[in-house]
């Protein structure tokens, strides 16, 4: 009688999980139909000068480049992010493609998120406010000639947040569309850039190490509020593997280490709703095994819409 009353119980269990259904191939494969249309129409947008920051980036970087011949260069790899040829663009791109096979996931969760994340990723105010990291990079290089967009003062967020100032440029540190981290013959890590980007070396206070940034850094769009959104799976995992690496160090010497994202610094100003309601950049990969899934936080309001955030000032300002 018990074998049977167990055997009774099995099916119904498994008729009542078949009849539930699995929907997530369902919801993965509308999503992608849905980030698809988004790309192509936040790629038209770029084209056709309709993403405020993106226009400003592109007066910003042509302005200073005619003042600082000898950085000409680096702003004009800039300017690639007010375009479809810029990293952060080509970074969705890359993506939305790996994001067609399930193959390059842990399981459907983790390829369910991440297509939620670049649809949310590619809406075009969340885009605006992105832009405003290379945006102020380029005013910090003006030394205030150039306003700051969506954030308050260099001078003022180092003083809220109680942070270092590494000099102009140190809005991208971390992100991985400018760089990684990379660790030297003696265990510590250091944020080596990508390609041209490297003459920020120029214009900055010396290399930069994980762990003296990770507790001294500042406010930037990217590590405060969009990296959620802007970090794939496996990015996430290795900014994870650089933390473990350097908390490890730390414990055996007898200190302690906390994670860059541990606490958010302040600092911004007129972001979109979309901004103002995404998961903390804490939460970047903070579930699953080895921190590699991406928590689900699809948000079915958010809708394709001009950016209406605003500078607080002009393109040129007085110093």
């Amino acid at each position: 009688m018990a074998a049977m009353l167990i055997r009774v119980l099995t099916l119904t269990l498994l008729l009542t999980l078949v009849g539930c259904g699995d929907d997530r191939p369902e919801r993965i494969a509308q999503f992608q139909q849905l980030v698809g249309q988004r790309i192509d129409s936040l790629s038209k947008m770029l084209d056709n000068g309709q993403i405020r920051n993106a226009t400003l980036l592109k007066q910003y970087t042509s302005i200073l480049a005619n003042q600082q011949t000898d950085m000409a260069p680096l702003l004009n790899e800039l300017a690639k992010d007010a375009t479809t040829k810029g990293p952060m663009f080509t970074s969705l791109l890359t993506r939305y493609k790996e994001a067609m096979d399930s193959k390059n996931y842990v399981d459907l969760d983790q390829q369910l998120a991440e297509i939620e994340n670049i649809y949310q990723a590619a809406d075009p105010s969340l885009y605006n406010d992105m832009l405003s990291d290379p945006l102020n990079v380029v005013a910090d290089m003006s030394k205030g000639a150039l306003g700051r967009v969506n954030s308050i003062s260099r001078e003022a967020a180092t003083l809220a947040n109680g942070a270092e100032d590494f000099g102009a440029g140190s809005q991208l540190v971390g992100n991985p569309g400018y760089g990684n981290w990379q660790t030297g013959s003696n265990g510590t890590s250091f944020w080596a850039w990508y390609g041209m980007y490297s003459m920020f070396s120029n214009v900055m206070r010396g290399p930069i190490g994980y762990d003296r940034w990770s507790s001294r850094r500042n406010y930037s769009y990217y590590n405060d509020v969009g990296r959620y959104r802007y970090t794939s799976p496996k990015q996430a995992k290795a900014q994870k593997q650089t933390y473990e690496r350097t908390k490890k160090q730390f414990n055996s010497q007898g200190k302690k280490f906390d994670s860059p994202y541990a606490k958010s610094r302040s600092g911004s100003t007129s972001l979109s709703r979309q901004s103002s309601s995404a998961p903390k950049a804490s939460s970047t990969g903070s579930a699953s095994k080895g921190g590699s899934k991406f928590r689900s936080n699809y948000s079915k309001s958010s809708g394709l819409r001009n950016s209406n955030s605003r500078t607080t000032r002009g393109v040129r300002r007085g110093k």
